[in-house]
């Protein structure tokens, strides 16, 4: 669950929309542009990380370019990527070089059930599982200050809580540092002796608190943060001199802010506000460099302190779009980013700071297969409009090229997961894939979204299947006042909680959407809540405060959950699941579909076999992505519209 803030509610509406971007615009001239078929879009290749080797020569990432994500070293230096995994089934992630050789640590599922576990590939090559064992789940949570050992969480005991341990950097003994009964690990002081832990109230109430390790695996926590009210705190680091812990905060306004508490006194300063989200707040290895990201309507704007100087190091000339991921060398002296916006995927840069701001950062990947014209690409533009109540509401709004007055497209909205979750700026491939093939994608944020707010946040809260629905028609609504929109061909596609909207619009609001796609949605609500993972743990809490309790909101949840709606679904319905889902189980696809096809709606269904909760294998992702292009070719274009709507040229393949 995430939490943020901001709304505004026009002082009149009068039957119009309150509209910001696109539709005041001049209209853009139609180009021709070149289509592609979906294994061209997911030929680029997907990068994130990463971890500096010891000696800074190279660093640890993620890659997907083998079609399943493994494990590389990229050059700081630049060329190619050395791969140091070969899987072929199932995904793994990089995680981290040791701190003084180039042994690293990796981790990885089995087919998406995210039961990870935490390995270590040796110098020789050899491969050692840190946390054996069936049905458990482990995460890394950083090196010891003098980097002797490291810190791992396990749900080994019990399979509701993660305990933490210290493993040693040689030979990978371990102890058990604290024995956990319900709350959030959040950092470890550099010294080891302080622990941060987060405790969820409900999805509006978070406290943070203290453990002193000197007092044993059993000691007890003390809360650090105050506790005036429903207010939601979070654990966002110890200061590399282990003398505060920084916290977020949004009891002062509607968004995060984040403060210290000074282990010594117990006094709290504010240390970052602004008029968004502020997201995080990371150091460099020593504290000389301290990074600030701020959520600014959906997109991430970073700050860079110069702690010792006090100046702002101003982002390289060259830079635009989104700098995230950002990680500096032991050394304090590179610092490793990655930068994506709508038109290109993530690549990673790394930028001398010792030459800053001078110098120019070095392009280490490149990610946009070179088969692709960038120009035939699209930018999303954020834009409102006012809902039922005059509540303004934000999204991103892709138009195609080919997309005028005189030759309208069709449109879907693209509902985020969460709850809570955000449409962001940034590439997509499967927005790009249907953008090109001439459908506008309005990517909705629609209230009880992230970003915009506490009140905006929840004013959701247990109306799931009314108010945000209510967005999404008022959406289509919207959107039929743009005279580039064929505004009697618009469907609605989403994932996890977006694919709920999904059902719940077919099935609560049958006549307003022409067609859905419904990726691994949410469509009984009393079994996705009595089935979550165990160790969710609290998390279950804050699931009941937002969508509401099987034990006491039974009728509700059932009211609100298609499945039990699914005789009033008349419109074309496609269905994506991956079988090894733990959050949203395959039987909540399976029924959905089978109650649509009693009664009579036209629907496909695809099942992945080796995919969990979002596709990590790219054949996979290209086969969904063809797919929604297809479905909605047949049902949403009309076959004889979609082959005109492509005589702009043949679709361009991977091959050509």
């Amino acid at each position: 669950m995430t939490s943020s803030r901001s709304f505004v509610i026009p002082t009149a509406i009068a039957g119009s929309f309150a509209v910001l971007g696109c539709a005041s615009a001049p209209e853009p001239p139609s180009r021709p542009t070149s289509v592609y078929d979906a294994a061209t879009f997911y030929d680029s290749t997907a990068v994130f990380g990463g971890s500096f080797s010891a000696d800074e020569s190279k660093v640890l990432i993620t890659s997907d370019q083998s079609g399943t994500f493994n494990v590389y070293a990229q050059p700081v230096a630049g060329g190619e990527p050395e791969p140091l995994t070969q899987s072929t089934t199932d995904s793994l992630f990089a995680v981290s070089y040791f701190p003084a050789d180039d042994r690293f640590l990796y981790n990885g599922d089995s087919g998406g059930d995210e039961l990870d576990h935490l390995f270590v590939r040796e110098l020789d090559g050899s491969v050692v599982d840190l946390t054996p064992g069936a049905a458990l789940k482990a995460s890394f949570e950083g090196w010891s200050g003098d980097r002797r050992s490291f810190y791992v969480t396990t749900n080994e005991r019990d399979r509701r809580f993660f305990d933490l341990y210290r493993y040693a950097t040689d030979g990978y003994q371990r102890q058990l540092i604290y024995q956990n009964h319900g709350f959030f690990i959040g950092d470890i002081s550099r010294d080891g002796r302080w622990l941060a832990l987060g405790r969820v109230v409900s999805n509006a109430d978070g406290d943070v608190l203290l453990v002193d390790l000197e007092g044993g695996p059993a000691a007890a926590p003390v809360q650090v943060t105050p506790d005036e009210g429903v207010i939601s705190h979070g654990v966002v680091g110890f200061t590399p001199d282990s003398t505060q812990l920084y916290y977020s905060t949004d009891g002062i306004g509607e968004f995060d802010q984040v403060w210290s508490y000074t282990l010594s006194t117990g006094e709290r300063q504010p240390v970052v506000a602004a008029d968004w989200d502020v997201q995080y707040v990371r150091f460099s290895e020593n504290g000389r460099y301290r990074v600030t990201a701020v959520n600014a309507d959906a997109q991430t704007k970073i700050t860079i302190l110069d702690t010792r100087s006090g100046a702002e190091i101003a982002p390289p000339s060259a830079v635009a779009g989104d700098l995230g991921s950002v990680r500096f060398a032991p050394s304090e002296t590179r610092m490793l980013f990655s930068l994506d916006s709508d038109t290109s995927p993530s690549n990673l840069y790394v930028w001398d700071l010792e030459a800053a701001p001078a110098a120019e950062p070095r392009q280490l990947t490149r990610s946009l297969t070179a088969a692709i014209d960038p120009a035939d690409l699209v930018h999303g533009e954020v834009v409102r409009f006012a809902s039922f109540d005059g509540l303004e509401i934000p999204g991103i709004l892709y138009r195609p090229h080919q997309a005028t007055a005189t030759t309208p497209v069709p449109a879907v909205l693209s509902m985020h997961g969460g709850p809570g979750g955000q449409s962001r700026k940034g590439y997509s491939a499967t927005v790009q894939h249907l953008v090109n093939h001439g459908y506008a994608v309005f990517a909705v944020n629609n209230r009880g979204s992230s970003g915009y707010g506490k009140t905006f946040y929840h004013l959701d809260d247990q109306r799931h299947g009314d108010v945000d629905l209510q967005d999404c028609v008022w959406a289509r609504s919207y959107l039929e006042t743009l005279d580039w929109v064929d505004g009697q061909r618009i469907g609605i596609m989403g994932g996890s909680y977006g694919g709920y909207l999904v059902a719940a619009a077919l099935a609560f609001e049958p006549e307003t959407f022409d067609v859905g796609i419904d990726i691994f949605g949410v469509t009984n609500w009393v079994r996705t809540l009595e089935s979550m993972p165990v160790w969710w743990g609290a998390q279950r809490e804050s699931l009941f405060t937002e969508i509401g309790n099987p034990a006491t909101d039974l009728e509700r949840l059932r009211r609100i959950s298609p499945l039990f709606h699914a005789e009033r679904i008349v419109r074309p319905l496609l269905v994506v699941q991956g079988a090894n889902d733990p959050r949203v189980l395959q039987v909540e696809s399976d029924e959905i579909v089978a109650a649509a096809k009693a009664n009579g709606a036209p629907v496909e269904y695809i099942v992945f076999p080796d995919e969990g909760h979002g596709f990590t294998k790219k054949a996979n992702r290209i086969a969904a992505s063809e797919a929604f292009v297809r479905f909605l070719d047949q049902h949403l274009r009309g076959a004889a519209a979609a082959e005109a709507a492509g005589a702009t040229g043949a679709v361009r393949t991977s091959a050509e």
